[in-house]
């Protein structure tokens, strides 16, 4: 692969990732210091309802009709435009607020695999180069993080996301570009066994990635209250620029990224993904042990195993799936995973989380931090229970 080629695949990364990064770990305090706190999960759940609904549908669509970065250009334009309008026109209406959020979900999250199976179409050595151009995904998070919270304090503004639909707009523009992708399956005759994935899942459906799926679903569900609920226990725990904090997590995604490629060679697709299932676990601990006295070292330290976390399930779970799919059913398989982990699981985990969160906190405008100790001990729980059960049940020796 040229440099060139990769440094602009780098810098689609960047922008991709920027976007989500600059409204989704201040969009919990934006609602609370504007009324609405009861339903914070309703506009965290926007996200997986975009990875439900359109994954399949465009990954389909970039797969036989029109190439990758056209899909791509226009999408991304949509987002921008509807995370813009959402606080500029919905903040005194609820309803409208989190309806025109869902539409810039529902165009942006289909990206997210689109962009992925870009970089997979055009790298050679997958395990080698994948994690290196989507380690600027990280860097496009954390400065986002870092504008929008620490040189702007605008934590509990709309301003995050204006700026969100900036970079939409931008990477909109900038998708139109990129290299030429052609449909993989261009011809084909289309059906409705098409539109919802039943070929790709046919193609990918073995006993050990059945379990690999169900694990990656598992896991997704106490993801999801990471985003929502703790830029608002920060704040509870007296700890400044959350949303900038939170970014310590992106900053240690770098370091778990460029150690990724080791990891493979050294441990293979189980253990890497035990590690990050293990790193979830001691995550919540951390948070529900030093939630009471609000232990700074510690919720800080579970926001450094992000990287862990995020890295060694999500973007493992990404090249285990590229390796098994064809390129045929790439943008497809991408797909996939994106309505598995983004969609049905943290679509579950968010409406569990918002269910805890409302019942234990009570309505409560600021909860105490025994609450919040009780709020992840749940997560904690689950987490340790998934650990357990993927470990006894996948096997995958091929890989």
């Amino acid at each position: 692969m040229h440099s060139f080629m990769k440094a602009r695949l780098m810098g689609m990364m960047f922008l991709q990732f920027f976007i989500w990064g600059a409204w989704y770990a201040t969009g919990g305090n934006y609602m609370q210091s504007h009324g609405m706190g009861d339903i914070i999960y309703l506009a965290y759940m926007v996200s997986p309802i975009g990875s439900i609904v359109s994954p399949f549908f465009l990954g389909m669509i970039a797969d036989r009709f029109f190439p990758v970065q056209r899909v791509m250009g226009v999408m991304h334009i949509l987002s921008g435009i509807f995370v813009i309008c959402a606080p500029w026109l919905g903040t005194a209406s609820p309803p409208l607020f989190l309806f025109l959020l869902l539409l810039h979900m529902l165009c942006y999250m289909p990206t997210v695999g689109l962009a992925s199976a870009t970089a997979f179409h055009l790298v050679e050595n997958k395990e080698r180069d994948f994690p290196l151009i989507r380690v600027f995904g990280t860097f496009g998070w954390i400065g986002a993080g870092v504008l929008v919270s620490y040189f702007l304090h605008a934590d509990d503004t709309a301003l995050p996301m204006y700026v969100a639909g900036a970079g939409g707009i931008l990477l909109g523009f900038y998708s139109f570009s990129l290299p030429d992708i052609p449909p993989q399956g261009a011809g084909k005759k289309i059906s409705f066994r098409d539109v919802v994935g039943i070929d790709a899942l046919k193609q990918l459906n073995s006993r050990p990635f059945v379990i690999f799926i169900i694990g990656l679903l598992l896991i997704s569900i106490p993801f999801a209250s990471y985003f929502a609920y703790v830029p608002i226990f920060l704040k509870a725990a007296n700890i400044s620029d959350p949303a900038f904090k939170m970014t310590f997590g992106q900053m240690s995604e770098v370091f778990f990224l460029l150690l990724m490629p080791w990891f493979f060679r050294r441990l293979g697709i189980k253990w890497v993904m035990i590690t990050g299932l293990l790193a979830w676990s001691l995550r919540y601990t951390l948070f529900a042990l030093g939630a009471s006295d609000a232990v700074v070292w510690m919720l800080i330290t579970g926001i450094f195993l992000h990287g862990a976390c995020y890295d060694f399930v999500y973007v493992a779970s990404q090249v285990y799936i590229d390796k098994k799919a064809t390129p045929e059913i790439r943008a497809q398989a991408q797909g996939f995973f994106v309505l598995i982990s983004y969609g049905v699981g943290q679509g579950l985990g968010t409406l569990t989380a918002g269910w805890i969160y409302n019942s234990i906190m009570g309505g409560a405008a600021v909860a105490t931090l025994e609450q919040w100790q009780n709020f992840w001990t749940i997560p904690l729980i689950f987490s340790v229970i998934v650990t357990i059960l993927f470990t006894i049940g996948f096997n995958d020796s091929k890989e």
